[in-house]
Parts: C-alpha cells; structure tokens; sequence
C-alpha cells in the first residue's frame, strides 16, 4: 500500500489481495471419453465440423467420441449456430456421465494453426475461453483437448502444451482488488490432454506458472490507481519481486539525491513537480552458477502518472484519466524480471532498469521552454512538457550502457502517433539492428503478441536539434512515433546493441477497461533467445 509524503493514503482506498487462483495443472494421457472432471472443453476447426448426409461427423475422432457420448457432440455442434470459428464457445450439460458438462471451443480453420510457425494465440484462447466459462459454471476440474493434435511435431505439441496452460490462468483471473466483494475462482485442477505427457511437457507447463504469473504481475501494477501505484509503491513491487528470489535477484533503488550525483537532469525535471518522491529502479538477474556469456537491460517507462505538465492534457478524449498506464513499460520489466526469477536461464545476466516519477504541474515544476541536462551531457530544450517519457527513459539508457551490457530493449507508452499508424493491438519496434528486429519479431510470434518494425528515418533527426541547446524533445506531429525513438537512440552507446518498443496502443484493452500485461511474454522469450545467441541450450 502506498502512502503520501504525510503518511495517509490518498482517498484511503485499501485494496484485497489478487484473486490469482492456485491451480494444479497437469499433462494427461487416455482416451477423452475416460476422463472424469466437472468439464471437458474441446478445441475444434471449423473443417472438423464436416457431416455426411445422414448429420454424422465425417472427422473420425470426433465421430467416435460423438458415437461414445451418445451423439452429445453432435447437438452441441448444432446449437448457437457452432461454427468453430476462433474463441466460439457451446456448452451443455451431460446427464449420467463421469464429465458433467461438455464444451466445445472454436479453433478457427485449420491452416492457421496446424500450418503455422507459432499459433500459441490460438491455443491461448482455447485455455482462456474454457477457463472462463468454467469459472463463471463454478467448476473445480476442467480437461482441455484439441483435435488433430495427432497431425503436430514436438516443438508446435509444446507450444500448445505452454500456450493452454497460460490461457486457463488467465482465463480465471480478475482483477478484484479494489472490489469491496469478490468471488474467487473455485478451479483448482487442470487437465492438459492430447498433446502427450513427460518431463518436457512437464517443463512446458512449469514454463507457462512461471510467465503468466509474470503477466499478472505487470497486469496488476499497470491496473493499479495513480493514488495507490505512487513511484514509492512501484519501488516497493520491485524490492518484493527481487526478495521472492533472492538467489538470482537483487534490487537497488536510487533516491533523489543519488540521481542529482550522477548527473540524471532529464529525469528528475520531470519528477520535480509532484509531492512524490522520484525513484530509479535497477533490478538484477544473474545465473544462479554465477557464470555470464551476455548481458542485457531492459528499460520500462515509468510514469505513474501523467497530466501533460504545462502542456495540460485537455479535452474530453484527452484520455487523461488513463494515465496511470503510464508506466506500462515499467510494469511490463517488473513482470518479466518476476518470470525470469522464476525460471533461472542460465548465461544471460539482466538489468530491469526504470526511473519511475509523476509528471505534474506545481510552482517548482518543468516549464515549457526549459532546458534540462541528461546524463551524460547532453542538453535538451523542452518544448513539451507532455513528451516527458522520453527525459527520463533518456538518462535510464545511458544508465544502463554505463553497466557496459551488450543489449538494450527499451519499452514505452510513448506516443499516440504509433496507436494512429498501428492501432491499439501492434506495438511498433524501432531498431538501427537486423539482428535485434529478427530476434524481438520472433520472439513476439512464439509469446503470440503482435509487433511490427517501423523505419528509423534518418534525416528525421534534424527536427529534433535546437537552436539553443543540443536537442528538442519534440517536433511537430508528422513522423512522431520515428522521431521519438530518433531521440531515444542518441543516448544509446553506438557499440551497443539497442530496440526501442513503443507499446502505447496494446499495453490497455479498452473494450474490457484492464490491463493487458503486454509484452512480457515477448520480453522473456527474447531473454530466453539469448541463450542461443550466445551458445547456451534453452533452460
């Protein structure tokens, strides 16, 4: 719980511990039929779904399992107009059977899954939407199978083995924290069928525990109020996550005072309007064996709250009462160093870095027009007040080339021009390294989160210099999303590897109004990549 500098809690709103269900998942082998629990939910492609003339299945397994089922299968396909289009959901009732109810979950067609690279979208949602039917029916057990996993190799069998586990804990989660009244998910025992068993699919599942704890981690950080998530309270999260694995991770937080000694001008202009007290983040993982192949840093924004400064956010679709997603980038590092204490990969040692502040308006606050100092010399005229993430990720890069790693990933809720160009469900990758925009592309496709790689367009950087001081920290709206990420890279060491993430559109859902926990999946996959880069086999 956070506190004001007087001791109270703004609005002295307490909020519950999370409903995070603890559920025991495990791979099954047998026959679907033989398997006893409250509910059996069942991906299928629409091509499964064929009948003869006489309405029988012409798919021959799930024809068997209609023909032991007593032809249940059947009038659930008929019902609510089941195509098996992706995320469609049917469920009955069954009466005298060892399964109490039935569910049929749309897998899509078939080429999009069986024929692609990664599809752990597609089995994420067949986990999520069985678990969230199973949640809402008060189920306690629930099997997942798929047809035509038969048709899959090893590595795309694992994929969906991960994939189906992360969706049923997500499926089950919500936030309730802030609920004067909450009903816990009753789900303790999942089934993960037709995909095999052993110790790899065993690791799998360990693997999915791992990273979507680390999700709902960043979920809950970015969901939480501006008047309970102060950068005191992010601090507090971070020294938590670092104590819960004190054998690979440890956490210095940086006050005021020791950013002013090492020069961070950018970060604290922006932190010196609000009553809070600026905090700077540097969580560290090393190997549990202590020996280090590759070093990298991940860098989140951190502003917990963001009016605009001077330049005021206004109007009424100004968004400002979403600002507390504001630190979505430093919510998103904090998740991934969560799962990545969870999961010990060996070799790589890793910096979650964030200088993490408000940015407000007060009588001592940053003026449009002002000239601030980052790190390492370089000055900056703010002709935006409200282009105040990119100051303090400014100071957080040099910060992190100053650890001497080899690898940077900087994210950020950075600009609403990369929500124009991409929407709310793309983040857009800015890197000058083919190497950096294959790995993170990749990565994205197995975590099943969607990014695109957006040009570094050069001659943009004359906008940003400025006639009395080195650089503006805005210019114009054209090209907005490339400029920024131009300004970004002129405090990154040219020896160092560096892709900046700008996550403004689908670190938020606004259909559901929740946080998304975008991308930790892709963040410790890409960790997990350089493993391979530098010759380690995957933990």
């Amino acid at each position: 719980m956070s506190t004001h500098p007087d001791g109270n809690t703004l609005g002295l709103t307490k909020h519950t511990p999370p409903d995070v269900a603890e559920m025991d998942i495990r791979a099954h082998d047998g026959a679907l039929y033989e398997w006893e629990g409250d509910v059996l939910a069942l991906g299928v492609f629409e091509e499964n779904l064929a009948r003869t003339e006489d309405d029988k299945f012409l798919h021959p397994g799930l024809a068997e399992l209609d023909y032991v089922m007593g032809g249940v299968l059947g009038e659930l396909a008929n019902e609510d107009d089941f195509k098996g289009k992706l995320g469609q959901l049917s469920v009955v009732r069954l009466a005298s059977s060892k399964i109490k109810r039935l569910a049929l979950v749309g897998l899509g067609r078939a080429h999009n899954v069986m024929d692609a690279v990664y599809a752990s979208d597609s089995w994420r949602i067949l986990g999520f939407t069985a678990a969230r039917i199973a949640k809402q029916l008060k189920m306690c057990s629930m099997g997942l199978a798929a047809m035509d996993t038969n048709l899959m190799d090893e590595p795309s069998k694992l994929v969906a083995v991960e994939s189906i586990a992360s969706g049923a804990i997500l499926g089950t989660y919500e936030d309730t924290r802030f609920k004067s009244e909450a009903k816990p998910s009753k789900l303790t025992q999942v089934a993960v069928m037709s995909l095999g068993t052993g110790s790899d699919r065993d690791e799998a599942l360990r693997r999915a525990v791992c990273i979507t704890a680390g999700v709902i981690v960043a979920k809950q950080l970015v969901a939480a109020p501006a008047n309970v998530l102060t950068p005191g309270a992010l601090a507090d999260a971070a020294v938590s996550i670092a104590m819960a694995h004190p054998e690979v991770l440890s956490c210095t937080i940086l006050e005021k005072g020791d950013c002013e000694a090492l020069g961070m001008g950018a970060f604290l202009g922006v932190a010196n309007a609000s009553d809070q007290p600026p905090k700077f983040i540097h969580l560290k993982y090393c190997p549990p064996d202590g020996v280090v192949y590759k070093r990298v840093a991940i860098v989140g924004k951190g502003i917990c709250f963001d009016s605009g400064g001077y330049n005021i956010k206004t109007g009424v679709n100004c968004g400002v009462e979403l600002m507390k997603f504001d630190m979505g980038g430093a919510g998103a590092a904090l998740g991934a160093a969560s799962a990545i204490g969870a999961l010990k990969p060996k070799g790589i040692e890793v910096h979650f870095i964030s200088a993490v502040c408000e940015n407000m308006i007060s009588g001592k606050g940053m003026r449009p027009g002002d000239i601030v100092t980052a790190m390492n010399g370089i000055t900056i005229e703010v002709n935006n007040t409200d282009a105040e993430g990119r100051l303090t990720l400014a100071d957080s890069l040099v910060y992190a080339c100053r650890l001497r790693v080899d690898a940077i990933v900087d994210l950020a809720t950075l600009t609403g021009a990369c929500v124009v160009a991409l929407g709310h469900d793309v983040g857009g990758l800015f890197t000058p390294s083919a190497t950096m925009a294959q790995q993170l592309e990749t990565a994205a496709q197995i975590a099943g989160e969607k990014i695109w790689r957006m040009p570094l367009v050069e001659p943009y950087k004359e906008a940003l210099r400025s006639p009395i001081a080195d650089l503006v920290n805005t210019s114009g709206r054209d090209g907005g999303s490339i400029k920024a990420a131009l300004f970004l890279k002129e405090f990154v060491d040219p020896g160092t590897e560096w892709a900046h993430l700008d996550i403004a559109g689908p670190v938020w859902n606004r259909k559901t109004g929740t946080a998304t926990g975008y991308p930790v999946r892709t963040l410790v996959k890409w960790i997990d990549q350089q493993q391979i880069v530098a010759g380690i086999a995957s933990s």
